[in-house]
């Protein structure tokens, strides 16, 4: 089936108001209470932060998803200064997620309302949802997929000639669930972070992780390590990639700014170690300010610190 690209990427998945508190130390034991000056309210949730970032990066982007009436014209004009193609947001019967994100230096926690985001599984079963995808080379999809829209939809997408990526976040009813080991193999690319391979593979040990990845046979399994860096499977060669030095103020988002890296080094057909270098520059980066979206960097950014981390 031929079909006209219009996009370098279609990014799918839920969609956020995120309220991020940062700057802490430690995490307040119970009965206890922290004190910060560093609040953000920003566009979240992982599809949107991927997004943005592929667009600094220079890539032609649509954003798909789901957000409440009330906040619409917010989304399109906080979303506005990126470029992205925001004709895939859907106005939802309902509130728009929220997300509250509690920061320190090390790492995050999150306490989530779902809202219209209820309501992707419908959109993605959309004939006219799936034509608009097809439409881009790369499809990325940050949510857990259900299982019967990925029987349908994952499919299509690749007799449309895309190639896929699928980041589900921390999903511990999804995760460890066999039946969604077929879903992980029809992807191109899965990219969790440690917790959620562990939770995919019931282990902590990235070999373990690794090891699941090859008897399943998926095709390009990478594991993120946050401030270690990254890992990926090259045939039956584990290749590794550390990060950039940088002074983290807030990780919030970094694992999106990672995967907007790794597809924009996709899109360029890059090797596999390439691909977990570029990806680790983005994520690091994205941690120098508050929020998910204000240190992401641009193309020259990510190239002048490749340049000096990889090639010195």
């Amino acid at each position: 089936m031929t079909v006209t690209k219009t996009h370098d990427v279609a990014v799918v998945g839920e969609l956020y108001i995120d309220h991020v508190l940062s700057g802490f130390t430690t995490w307040p034991q119970p009965g206890e209470e922290v004190v910060t000056d560093a609040y953000t309210r920003e566009v979240g949730g992982g599809a949107a932060n991927t997004a943005c970032g592929l667009a600094r990066l220079g890539r032609a982007v649509q954003l798909v998803g789901i957000v409440g009436e009330a906040d619409a014209a917010w989304f399109r004009q906080r979303l506005a200064p990126y470029a992205l193609d925001t004709g895939g947001l859907r106005v939802g019967d309902g509130a728009t997620g929220i997300s509250i994100s509690v920061s320190t230096r090390e790492d995050r926690s999150f306490f989530t309302h779902i809202g219209v985001n209820r309501a992707l599984p419908a959109l993605l079963s959309d004939p006219a949802t799936v034509a608009g995808l097809a439409r881009a080379r790369h499809v990325h999809f940050a949510l857990p997929l259900d299982r019967a829209v990925a029987d349908a939809l994952l499919p299509a997408l690749r007799a449309a000639g895309c190639t896929t990526s699928l980041d589900v976040g921390f999903q511990p009813g999804w995760l460890p669930d066999p039946a969604n080991h077929a879903t992980c193999r029809a992807v191109d690319h899965l990219l969790p972070n440690e917790k959620e391979a562990a939770l995919f593979c019931g282990s902590d040990v990235a070999e373990d992780y690794l090891s699941l990845a090859r008897r399943l046979a998926l095709p390009n399994p990478v594991l993120k390590l946050g401030r270690r860096g990254a890992l990926g499977l090259d045939g039956d060669t584990t290749l590794g990639a550390a990060p950039p030095p940088v002074h983290a103020i807030d990780t919030t988002g970094a694992g999106d700014a990672f995967d907007a890296g790794y597809i924009d080094a996709l899109l360029d057909g890059a090797p596999v170690l390439e691909r977990l270098r570029r990806a680790c520059i983005c994520g690091a980066l994205s941690t120098r300010v508050a929020g998910a979206l204000g240190g992401i960097p641009d193309r020259t950014e990510l190239w002048s610190t490749y340049e000096q981390s990889y090639r010195s």
